[in-house]
């Protein structure tokens, strides 16, 4: 595929080509290219195309090809050659011979047939390792480059707060510095400089913070925690990776539904932050504003208001667009120049992209850059540093394979390769269907390691992720009293449920819990996994708990009664692999919680950064802390921080300060740190944050070796919008702290901001810029 010959973004060549088109075009070729249609309405059963189908959707042209691999479930060879044949047709069958641009679903990987399963995101968070996530995304935008893919519905910006939220695990946690930082990261990958895949940030905006923690519930907070906390990673990702796409969220924001909201969608996004890609429509919403909100009377309602508010292409097919705009033109209710902007933007995205010049792939070479060994190499490196060690009391871990004669591997988790995938993974994506995949559960790594060191693996399941059955608990909690450790893997089963809740389920051996339309009332471990870890540590032997799940979990009395916890997240096609590494002292951990897991739902909101007065008010019979803190995460060696140094005492407001902190490993093997800094806003004259993240960095240093870290801060980022809602930077005392996590500070330094600044809209600094160096 050619990309990038017309000269770059937006060069007068691509612009002189789309007004061309543009001028050409009838009413209804325009209204097509802000449609789309699906593999389902495309294919028939053997995954041929269907020609009557493709006659009937494609004669006018479309705007983009949904998921034909994915949803079409056709191997790499198959999703070219069939997404070359659809190309084809539209460059010689229709008039104007424009090509669709195909997407795909890729939030852990490539959402198909044989494509590599990476760690889900909020695993992916727990390394806070930007750049290793660039290099995942990196991989897979070569795996949907080769299926002839242009456009892709990920990554996730929502800042998870409720963690009742089914898709919390879709997300990088509940900091929106965090969030940006390795969002930025996803889309560097995924984009390359420009000639790459087009990254969709989604879901715009506050799609986390329903009511009650449901999917698509409406959101009611306040324009300043809208844009503070939820609408930062979707700005500092479009300023400064240059995301090409947006994709709206479902619910309304105080009534207004995002996908007909002007404000939100032209007046911000395009006018305040420049945007000039594609805004995409989640699937079906444009739709909802009829049936689910109710604002729309029938479909050309519906896709009149979602067009004027912004919204460029419906999703995944054409059904309140199409016909019902070319109507609504026609009687006067839509005006043809709002027609003509979206047909422009599409059209410039498709002459950027190259498929104007040639949309076709090579079938013969389409299967390369699926399954190597390069690729199974980055899978089992992202599990190994996503592995987050929770608790580790009197050294239990890592496990010494050559004092060891036999393990006990117990629970649900241990041995189902589905259950170390995230939602949005090709295998869970469809839960009830029978899909090959290749993939490395932990028994199936724990046995490798028996075979390697000598020992038995005695494996019982003990009992299914939400069934009631108990009748496993004595097999399992006798194979740990004959083991020298018991290893037991719980947590939640994810999948996408877009049906109603089936009470009759209940009862069912594995009910998802976790994934989008998943929600929960209860953040306990499912079924009866919290009283099987209970039998187990009745027994004698020493136990390990690894919690394999994307939602975390309340888990204070385990927490309090076993030795280890292992929080392994959701960590894909090696995710196995990447566990037995981390037990037996392989890879040292260096995993750190990107969202504050609780000790009970009813303590939510628990997030680090809330105000004092929600901080530090405490319940009748719990106190307000976390189980665990944001930014938590232990090490098999010990890093010790010296003073936090800061290089002004007086910072104007337009100017920076370097933090400094040096960094020691004091332990005896090599490891992974995260170091984090932290600020707050000493005599605010609002309620504040009791400390907002504004840097880290991870470093890995070897025994005994020394590291200074450097954060540089601009002013603009102490910044926060002041009572008339503009973002200034606000004269006062200020204190950085820096620490292991949010509630383990080791140092503090105090600075003041010499006077009170507005933030130019084109001068703001998102990010801190850092810098490591070895010290003798």
């Amino acid at each position: 595929m050619h990309t990038g010959s017309d000269g770059g973004v937006h060069s007068p060549a691509i612009e002189r080509r789309v007004a061309d088109l543009l001028e050409r075009m009838t009413l209804a070729e325009k209204a097509a290219q802000l449609g789309s249609v699906n593999a389902e309405k495309l294919l028939t059963d053997d995954g041929t195309l269907d020609e009557d189908a493709v006659d009937e959707h494609l004669s006018a042209g479309i705007g983009h090809l949904t998921r034909i691999g994915g949803e079409g479930s056709l191997p790499p060879r198959e999703a070219a050659e069939r997404t070359n044949e659809l190309q084809t047709y539209l460059r010689e069958e229709t008039r104007l011979g424009i090509p669709a641009t195909p997407h795909e679903e890729c939030l852990s990987g490539y959402m198909g047939p044989e494509a590599t399963t990476f760690p889900q995101m909020i695993g992916m968070a727990s390394t806070w390792s930007p750049e290793l996530l660039e290099t995942v995304t990196g991989t897979i935008r070569e795996q949907l480059e080769a299926i002839g893919t242009a456009h892709a519905l990920s990554p996730v910006l929502d800042v998870a707060r409720d963690l009742r939220w089914g898709r919390v695990e879709e997300t990088f946690g509940e900091d929106p510095y965090l969030v940006a930082a390795m969002a930025c990261g996803y889309v560097g990958g995924l984009q390359g400089d420009g000639d790459g895949i087009s990254a969709t940030l989604k879901h715009f905006v506050g799609h986390s913070a329903g009511e009650g923690g449901k999917n698509r519930s409406s959101v009611n907070i306040g324009r300043r925690e809208l844009r503070e906390t939820h609408m930062f990673p979707f700005e500092a990702t479009i300023r400064t990776a240059d995301a090409e796409s947006v994709m709206n969220a479902y619910h309304d924001v105080d009534g207004i539904p995002c996908a007909s909201d002007e404000w939100l969608l032209t007046d911000v996004l395009r006018g305040e932050w420049g945007f000039d890609g594609t805004v995409v429509s989640d699937y079906y919403s444009v739709e909802f504003l009829r049936s689910e909100h109710g604002v729309a009377a029938d479909e050309q309602e519906a896709g009149v208001a979602a067009v004027e508010a912004g919204i460029d292409v419906e999703l995944p097919y054409t059904d309140c667009y199409g016909e019902h705009l070319v109507d609504a033109v026609e009687a006067g209710v839509l005006s043809e120049a709002t027609l003509d902007e979206s047909v422009r933007r599409v059209l410039r995205m498709k002459a950027e992209k190259g498929l104007l010049d040639d949309a076709t792939v090579d079938p013969e070479t389409a299967a390369e850059p699926f399954g190597t060994e390069e690729a199974d190499d980055l899978t089992t490196r992202a599990a190994r540093e996503s592995m987050t060690l929770l608790k580790n009391e009197d050294d239990l871990l890592p496990l010494v394979g050559d004092d060891t004669d036999s393990v006990a591997v117990v629970g649900p988790k241990a041995d189902d390769a589905q259950e170390l995938m995230g939602d949005y993974a090709y295998p869970a994506h469809y839960p009830e269907e029978e899909v090959e995949f290749d993939a490395t559960t932990p028994l199936d790594a724990l046995r490798a390691r028996g075979e390697e060191y000598g020992f038995d693996v005695l494996h019982e399941q003990g009992c299914t992720t939400t069934g009631p059955e108990t009748d496993g608990f004595d097999a399992a909690a006798h194979a740990a009293s004959d083991a020298d450790v018991a290893l037991a893997f719980v947590g939640a089963r994810s999948a996408v449920d877009f049906s109603d809740s089936d009470r009759e389920r209940v009862n069912m051996p594995s009910v998802a819990t976790s994934g989008e339309g998943c929600d929960v009332v209860d953040l306990g471990l499912p079924g009866v996994q919290a009283e099987l870890v209970g039998r187990l540590g009745e027994t004698d032997t020493p136990l390990v708990v690894v919690v394999v799940s994307g939602k975390p979990h309340s888990i204070e009395s385990i927490a309090e009664s076993v030795p280890a916890v292992v929080q392994a997240w959701l960590p894909g096609e090696r995710g196995g692999e990447g566990v037995a590494s981390v037990l037996f002292g392989e890879h040292n951990p260096g995993g750190h919680l990107p969202v504050s897991i609780p000790r009970s739902v009813g303590q939510l909101p628990v997030h680090y950064n809330r105000k004092p007065n929600t901080a530090n008010e405490e319940y009748v019979y719990t106190e307000s802390d976390p189980l665990y803190p944001f930014g938590h995460g232990l090490s098999y060696t010990e890093f010790e921080y010296g003073d936090l140094t800061l290089s002004t005492e007086e910072l104007p407001p337009a100017g920076t300060v370097t933090a400094t902190v040096t960094v020691e490993n004091t332990g005896d093997r090599a490891g992974h740190d995260v170091v984090q800094l932290y600020a707050r806003a000493v005599n605010p004259d609002q309620a504040r944050p009791v400390q907002e993240l504004v840097g880290f960095e991870r470093v890995r240093l070897e025994a005994g070796e020394t590291v200074q870290v450097e954060f540089e801060v601009a002013a603009d980022q102490l910044a926060y919008h002041d009572r008339d809602m503009d973002l200034a930077v606000e004269e006062g005392p200020y204190e950085f702290r820096v620490g292991h996590s949010a509630a383990d500070i080791t140092s503090t330094a105090s600075l003041a901001v010499t006077a009170t600044k507005e933030v130019p809209s084109n001068g703001r600094t998102y990010f801190s810029e850092t810098d490591v160096t070895a010290l003798e």
